[in-house]
């Protein structure tokens, strides 16, 4: 049971961007589309899983006194493995010209290193729990972080566009502001507002 708390925390009531502010400079930086969004977030999430369960396995074996570096060393490894899967499978230009996704992502991918939700769920988590602790955290944290650039991504696009993935849903050119990096900051205070409140009334519950 307490393996499965770990696993629904990283929506609500510990969500690294909504409640702990972490990695907010891809969650800024990639939102601009509902696509975007959720890309970053699920490639983020597919590094944290695995150097979890890494970190998790091997942890005990590393002296404390590189610890740190050791870590990084896991989470760029497998970060390079990302980025080499989405370059050679998601680099295909959209049929208008539009860039790929892989190019809109751009440096954001590699920038996965220094995430502050990946090394920090390594320090604080996976290496003082089991593998099967450390998985579903990392699953249930990165979903957390999917599931928050999906939405800003998706608020961002409706209303900057009228569409979520390409698909219209308001008739007009949408307001300007909400895909341009201003309008990050505006949808994401509104968002962080509503998410709190939900925490509040479900800790309050």
């Amino acid at each position: 049971m307490k393996q499965w708390k770990n696993f629904a925390k990283g929506f609500i009531k510990e969500n690294p961007v909504f409640i702990l502010f972490l990695g907010l400079c891809p969650t800024l930086g990639t939102t601009g589309s509902a696509i975007n969004g959720i890309s970053m977030g699920l490639a983020t999430m597919a590094v944290l899983v695995m150097s979890n369960v890494v970190i998790s396995v091997f942890g005990k074996f590393i002296p404390a006194k590189v610890r740190i570096p050791s870590y990084i060393v896991i989470i760029a490894s497998f970060v390079t493995i990302v980025d080499l899967l989405m370059q050679a499978y998601l680099n295909t230009p959209g049929p208008h010209g539009e860039p790929s996704l892989y190019d809109s992502l751009g440096i954001f991918i590699p920038l996965i290193v220094v995430n502050c939700i990946v090394l920090g769920r390594a320090e604080a988590f996976a290496s003082k729990n089991t593998v099967l602790t450390s998985l579903i955290d990392g699953v249930g944290m990165g979903l957390g972080f999917s599931f928050a650039l999906f939405l800003l991504g998706s608020v961002r696009e409706l209303l900057g566009a009228g569409s979520i993935f390409g698909m219209k849903f308001i008739e007009g050119n949408g307001i300007l502001l909400f895909v341009m990096p201003p309008g990050a900051f505006l949808a994401l205070g509104y968002l962080i507002a509503i998410m709190s409140k939900i925490k509040n009334q479900l800790v309050n519950s």
